[in-house]
């Protein structure tokens, strides 16, 4: 879908909170910030959601200037988003992971969003073509998920974590993300088919892009995308079929 950011005033465009979780982020939490220190407008609220951790990732983010949430102990990214949720100000809750980077565009892209379609519930975002990890597996990983995005509807019906923006309204009207997902899981899926359920648009904006900066290893993808996507996904996709 188009934006057309000539036909929108600073005073036309809805607020904006960036809900970001981490937990153990490292280097590539650094880079997250930095570009969101870079590139979000000002008046942007940025809240970042510790949660747990041995790192340095709550002083990173206090001398990044930003608004700070400390859990002692990991209680899994949907809780901390829903954390940083119940802190925000904005009109529009734009969650992205940890691990990826924005451009100067990317959150006007998502404002304009959200003030050219008064019917939209939530948006989700694509990963750019330029991985930020060089090894070849991150590589396949990622330009394999920016292709399924770009040749994907417009019309979507499941959310995005890494990159996705909800009416703050809308998030408090299903009760946010299930905190029962205690890993970084389906749980943005689920919120997606919750929204659908309840009758709002979900739409992909294949021009809103961050670039994921995670460096897949054979491992670490076979965990993720097997106990952690494809094993909570069935048992959702059997719950979802039952109601």
């Amino acid at each position: 879908m188009a934006l057309n950011a000539r036909s929108n005033s600073a005073e036309s465009l809805p607020t904006i909170s960036i809900v970001i979780p981490v937990h153990n982020g490292g280097q590539s939490f650094r880079k997250c910030l930095t570009s969101v220190q870079a590139h979000a407008p000002a008046g942007v609220e940025v809240i970042v959601v510790v949660d747990g951790g041995s790192d340095d990732s709550a002083e990173v983010a206090e001398q990044a200037g930003v608004k700070v949430i400390k859990r002692p102990i990991a209680g899994g990214p949907a809780l901390a988003r829903n954390l940083g949720a119940r802190s925000a100000k904005g009109d529009i809750l734009f969650f992205i992971d940890a691990d990826v980077t924005i451009n100067a565009a990317t959150v006007p892209q998502v404002a304009i969003a959200f003030a050219q379609n008064p019917s939209l519930g939530a948006l989700i975002g694509s990963y750019d073509d330029a991985p930020g990890a060089p090894n070849f597996l991150a590589q396949y990983k990622n330009l394999f998920h920016h292709y399924t995005h770009q040749t994907a509807a417009e019309a979507a019906s499941t959310f995005w974590g890494a990159c996705g923006a909800i009416r703050r309204d809308v998030f408090w009207a299903i009760d946010g993300f299930d905190e029962n997902y205690r890993y970084p899981s389906v749980e943005d899926i689920e919120l997606g088919y919750r929204l659908k359920r309840a009758g709002y648009q979900i739409r992909l904006f294949k021009s809103i892009q961050v670039k994921h900066l995670k460096r897949w290893e054979t491992v670490s993808l076979l965990r993720a995308e097997f106990f952690y996507r494809a094993l909570p996904w069935t048992e959702l996709l059997w719950r979802v079929s039952r109601l």
